[in-house]
């Protein structure tokens, strides 16, 4: 059956609050044994709505869904546990919210307003440029996200739009059996912390069909501690045939690694304007292992950094088409920074400003006491890069955030490598520019490096 929120009481003004009506509509759809729940034409504003198993809500075309953005109107999800990981930002609380449910399916050609536009402006922090993060009006964590899925079993989001998150869009956290299909995601490309989707350790999971422009990372496959300690690895990923934009990655899987992360596929993508095309962290101990990437074309490039407080901040990346890195978050190193191998890139088109970049801790034993590189097995085929410079910054930095190591200069080669074994970089490299000077590989502390790039 359809349950229409405006039989419940709900009032298409922009400035009603309609909480009530749409879960009192949830509510009878869940008692009935499913059904959907249907938004029609207009603008309903709502605080935080508990969605509930076999519920479909379903936005028809015109339908805007908008969070409250009034902390009051919030559900608290995080309050009965604890994470003390770095900027995970858990206190913000979130507007659509299931937990240990299944058969929930979010679908229609409506919108999801996040009303992010409201809460970030611009400081001038870059000097004039007007790249870097934007600033937060109110506290930093005040934020609600999006959404926030905990422990779904078959999970459906198809061909809804999202715009101007607040904080993370899609969130989903332990869940099964996911489908995200047909997705549009339009937020602030300067906009901090508005993340794309955000699959954390969850398994089973397949990302197709969709565009997805943020400030953030567009797409991040993670494994936050506090959800590493409920439900184990985050596995079996696969995302084909999508766009996206960021001033950060495109793909980020890490830096969160409270457990495993394996079997991520990505292939047939596009990747506009990012300061990374994929990027691989490990810091938090767990080993990261079967990531394979293949058919991607785009460009990459950095962005201006801004300077608040006499410090500096910014968007991670500087513009590296492909980053693997394996390091400390900080020193003494704990816990330990983990494992990445068996790591697979073919037929990646990219125009970039900076160097594929794979770097371990030198030093370092692995998790087991064993002696040897914390990064292993990484090949790159039929490479076809191209390092042009693009935007308003000068290519003269690695930037390895968040670790010990930072942001530092260094003269930018096409690849470089250090601490890791059994890397293969092939295929072709124009250069252009400052470029040309610069050596084609740069290894230090690696064993068993091949670099064959036909330079034209």
């Amino acid at each position: 059956m359809d349950y229409a929120i405006t039989d419940f009481g709900a009032v298409a003004d922009d400035v009603t609050n309609n909480r009530e009506a749409i879960q009192a509509a949830v509510d009878r759809a869940h008692e009935a044994g499913g059904g959907r729940v249907v938004v029609p034409t207009g603008r309903f504003l709502s605080g935080a709505i508990v969605l509930k198993s076999h519920v479909t809500l379903h936005l028809e075309t015109g339908a805007w869904l908008i969070s409250s953005l009034d902390p009051a109107d919030g559900i608290d999800f995080a309050a009965e546990f604890d994470d003390d990981t770095e900027n995970a930002g858990w206190e913000g609380g979130c507007f659509l919210f299931a937990r240990h449910a299944e058969d929930i399916v979010i679908e229609g050609h409506g919108v999801i307003y996040g009303q992010g536009d409201k809460v970030f402006y611009d400081d001038d922090s870059d000097n004039g440029f007007h790249e870097s993060p934007l600033a937060v009006k109110g506290e930093l964590w005040g934020r609600p996200r999006t959404t926030y899925f905990e422990d779904v079993t078959n999970l459906t989001v198809r061909d809804v739009t999202f715009r101007d998150a607040a904080f993370w869009t899609l969130h989903m956290a332990g869940c099964r059996q996911v489908l995200v299909d047909g997705v549009r995601i339009f937020n602030d490309q300067r906009a901090p912390n508005n993340d794309g989707i955000d699959p954390d350790t969850c398994r089973d999971v397949v990302i197709a069909n969709c565009i997805v422009s943020t400030g953030d990372d567009a797409i991040v496959v993670k494994n936050t501690p506090p959800m590493a300690a409920r439900y184990g690895a985050c596995e079996n990923v696969v995302i084909s045939n999508c766009v996206l934009a960021s001033r950060d990655s495109a793909l980020k899987i890490g830096t969160e690694t409270g457990s495993a992360i394996r079997n991520v596929i990505l292939s047939d993508c596009v990747f506009r304007d990012c300061s990374r095309g994929v990027g691989i962290w490990v810091r938090d101990g767990a080993t990261v292992e079967g990531i394979h990437v293949h058919h991607v074309s785009g460009s990459t490039r950095q962005y201006a950094d801004s300077w608040r407080g006499g410090r500096r901040g910014g968007w991670w990346g500087k513009g590296e088409p492909i980053f693997v890195s394996a390091v400390p978050r900080s020193r003494p190193t704990v816990p330990h920074p983990g494992v990445i191998r068996d790591v697979t890139f073919d037929h990646v088109s990219m125009v970039s400003e900076s160097c594929v970049f794979i770097a371990g801790e030198v030093g370092e034993a692995r998790p087991d006491g064993s002696a040897g590189p914390l990064i292993e097995n990484v090949r790159v085929t039929d490479l076809d890069l191209t390092m042009r410079a693009q935007g308003t910054q000068p290519a003269r930095w690695f930037d390895e955030q968040p670790s010990a190591y930072g942001v530092y200069e260094h003269e930018i080669p096409a690849v470089y490598v250090r601490g890791a074994r059994d890397v293969t970089v092939s295929g072709r490299l124009r250069r252009e520019g400052f470029y040309a000077d610069a050596p084609v590989a740069l290894t230090e502390h690696a064993e068993r490096v091949h670099v064959d790039l036909d330079e034209r």
